[in-house]
Order: structure tokens, then C-alpha cells, then sequence
């Protein structure tokens, strides 16, 4: 098997990888959970009912209405990147995990495999808690307005992946744990910011919707907004398949990239 390989050398140990993965958060769930249910509260709280004061959308919408989809985007985000990004990079580096697995019948492919359904699974978990705290406040904020949100669950499948595949990639070319501020600084405080989670997108400037049309976040925000409301669109279908072709690309790309990394 080469770097460029393009059919990926899977087995039964790319479940093995994210059941390891299960197990290790299995016993440290404990020094997480403070924060991971605190801070949707904060949030919403502090952006929802403070900002959302001072913002007057043109639609008439509540701002913390506006806000649920970027939410449900954003937490499943984060949490696939920190995963499978610096969790990657320090499993890779410092802890010589991935060596300790190859050194089993489990190739790099099942490995990268594993941690990136390990990644979806974590933001997947994220998504399904914050679309509770939504459903939990929605009889004073109103901020599902559609029993189909409850797709967005099994939808947040393929972000999840996504997101967790363009960290790999990085995590193949980092050669330090300080290069990941270049990842974050440029990557994701990019869609953060440009994903139409805070802002009308059809209200920003034609440069920044131009750029936001390339954020991965845009277009999975649009396809959980039209899930919340129950209101669809031809649009997001389009929506989905560039959701789905980038997960596509990023995955061969993070396989060929730690294959690189890892096949000396």
C-alpha cells in the first residue's frame, strides 16, 4: 500500500480503533461533563436572550430562534476538530498510539477510519444534546418550530464526518502541537465566523457570501435551519450533496496524508 493508494485497506479493526476510542471516554466522561452541559446554556443565554436585545432581524425572527441551527453546528464542530485534530495529533505523537495499533493485524486505514467515525460519533452526541436543550427551552424561546428536527440527529452523521476529516488532514501535516493556532486561527474561526450561524447570509456582503459558499458550515447551518422550521427547499439538496462530496474528498485526503506520515 502506497500514500496515493486510492482504495482505502479496511477491515473489522476500524471498529476496533473507534471501540478503543469509546472505551478511553468511557472513563473520562467525568472530567468533561461540567463543561459540555454548561456552556449551550451560557451560550444561549448570553447571545440568545442578551444580544439577541440589542438584534432586530429583518425577517421578524427572534435572534435566539436564528441562532439554534448555527448552534447545532457549531458544538458538533468543535467537537469532531478538538477529537481529531490535537486528540490525533497527541494519539500520533506523544502517546505512539497509532504505532502501538499497526503493529496488530489493523492497517493506517482502519486506523484514520476508526478515529474519524469516532469523531462523528462525538459531534453526533453533541448535536442530539444540544437539540435537547433546544426542545428543553423551546416553551419560552421557540427555537425548534418543526417535529423534523429531530432528523438532524441521524443528518449530523455526515458533518460529523466531515469535520473530523479535514482535522486528520491537518493532523497528517502538523509537525508541532503549536501549528494547530494555524488550523484554528485559519480553517475554523473562518467558518465560524462566515457560516451564516450568526448573520443572515443573504445579508452579507456579495465577498463574504461568495467565501461563505466554500464554508463547509454554511451549508450544513442551512440544511439544519430548513430541518428546525420544517421548511425545505430545492436548494438544500444541493446543500447535502456539497456536504456529501466534500466528505467524500477530505476522507481520501486524510488516508493518503497519514499514510504519508506513517508508512516510512
Amino acid at each position: 500500500m502506497t500514500a496515493i493508494t486510492t482504495r482505502p485497506d479496511l477491515s473489522a479493526g476500524s471498529y476496533r480503533v473507534w471501540q478503543r476510542n469509546r472505551d478511553v471516554q468511557f472513563r473520562l466522561w467525568r472530567t468533561e461533563l461540567i463543561g459540555v452541559v454548561v456552556e449551550p446554556f451560557v451560550v444561549i443565554l448570553a447571545l440568545g436572550l442578551g444580544l439577541g436585545q440589542f438584534v432586530k432581524l429583518s425577517s421578524g425572527e427572534e435572534y435566539v430562534a436564528f441562532l439554534t441551527p448555527g448552534l447545532l453546528a457549531m458544538f458538533p464542530m468543535f467537537a469532531a476538530v478538538f477529537e481529531c485534530a490535537w486528540g490525533s495529533y497527541v494519539r500520533l505523537e506523544m502517546q505512539h498510539t497509532y504505532d502501538a495499533i499497526i503493529a496488530t493485524p489493523v492497517s493506517v486505514d482502519d486506523v484514520i477510519t476508526g478515529e474519524i467515525l469516532w469523531g462523528m460519533t462525538r459531534a453526533t452526541v453533541n448535536a442530539a444534546y444540544i437539540l435537547i436543550v433546544a426542545i428543553v427551552l423551546n416553551p419560552w424561546l421557540h427555537m425548534v418550530e418543526s417535529p423534523w428536527a429531530l432528523a438532524i440527529i441521524p443528518l449530523s452523521f455526515v458533518p460529523g464526518l466531515l469535520f473530523s476529516a479535514i482535522s486528520i488532514c491537518f493532523a497528517s501535516l502538523a509537525r508541532a502541537m503549536s501549528q494547530f493556532s494555524y488550523f484554528f486561527n485559519l480553517v475554523i474561526n473562518p467558518m465560524f465566523w462566515f457560516g451564516g450561524a450568526f448573520f443572515p447570509f443573504d445579508e452579507l456582503p456579495h465577498w463574504a457570501q461568495i467565501l461563505g459558499w466554500f464554508i463547509p458550515l454554511t451549508h450544513v447551518v442551512e440544511l439544519y435551519r430548513g430541518f428546525l422550521k420544517g421548511q425545505f427547499e430545492w436548494s438544500m439538496i444541493g446543500d447535502f450533496a456539497w456536504v456529501a462530496a466534500a466528505t467524500f474528498v477530505f476522507y481520501w485526503l486524510a488516508l493518503a496524508g497519514m499514510r504519508r506520515r506513517m508508512i516510512q
